[in-house]
């Protein structure tokens, strides 16, 4: 529950972030492929712009954030412990830097987001597959990055073994951009700094809404696993102190 409570959180400022940095991008792109379609038809919209910019928007990060949140906590106690000797707070914004370089960094960098009229329709089937083949990659081997870290530690000790874990997943992640086909499919004619634009505001969105669950499941998490005791409490624990005579 607090994961989800955080999720939401996290989910607000993301929206904002997406509101005012990614809405005028895909208004922009939207535009450029409306002006390049030659089949557009003036119908009326399902849903209307105005619509999905707004209540749409709204409704989809939010609910992706309690979503992210209650699984994100889910992996926090299964870490806890077992990623070393840290507290509440730096366990969880630690997981959450990790979970941002996993999930979302390392496939961005092979396929980055695109915006509207980027992109052929007949083939979003072979690259939603692709992406989400780089994301698992990742994450596996992430998860064998740090078994291996720990693995290492007590021949190597601490900074060699993490220096050479970090070796193997650069290596690894290298290997699997190189094998992995390429996708570029962004018209000739398509502004760069727009498709430049999209993505920061994607790549923003997402360093928002990962850091913001970071620190603000760890500020929960931190009230129930390590409760700092009440002020009476503190007054009974000093009351009941034992003089000592001088």
């Amino acid at each position: 529950m607090r994961g989800m409570l955080a999720g939401l959180a996290a989910g607000l400022l993301a929206l904002v972030v997406a509101y005012f940095l990614g809405e005028p991008r895909v208004d922009s792109a939207i535009g450029y492929e409306e002006a390049h379609s030659h089949a557009h038809e003036h119908g009326v919209e399902a849903v209307s712009r105005t619509m999905q910019s707004t209540g749409g928007l709204a409704t989809g990060v939010l609910v992706y954030g309690v979503a992210f949140g209650g699984i994100a906590a889910l992996a926090y106690c299964f870490a806890l412990g077992r990623i070393g000797r840290f507290g509440p707070r730096a366990s969880a914004l630690l997981l959450s830097v990790a979970g941002l370089l996993a999930v979302y960094v390392v496939p961005f960098l092979k396929y980055p987001a695109n915006p509207p009229s980027v992109g052929d329709p007949d083939t979003i089937g072979k690259r939603t597959t692709l992406y989400f083949l780089m994301m698992v990659l990742s994450v596996l081997l992430a998860v064998a990055t740090v078994i291996l870290g720990k693995r290492l530690a007590p021949r190597l000790g601490n900074w060699n073994a993490t220096i050479a874990a970090g070796a193997f997943f650069v290596l690894t992640i290298g290997l699997a951009y190189a094998f992995l086909p390429a996708v570029n499919e962004v018209p000739k004619d398509f502004s760069g700094t727009l498709l430049w634009q999209f993505r920061l505001a994607a790549l923003a969105i997402q360093l928002t809404l990962w850091t913001a669950f970071g620190l603000v499941f760890g500020f929960l998490a931190e009230r129930v696993l390590a409760p700092k005791p009440a002020a009476g409490d503190r007054q009974e624990v000093t009351a009941g102190a034992t003089p000592v005579a001088h």
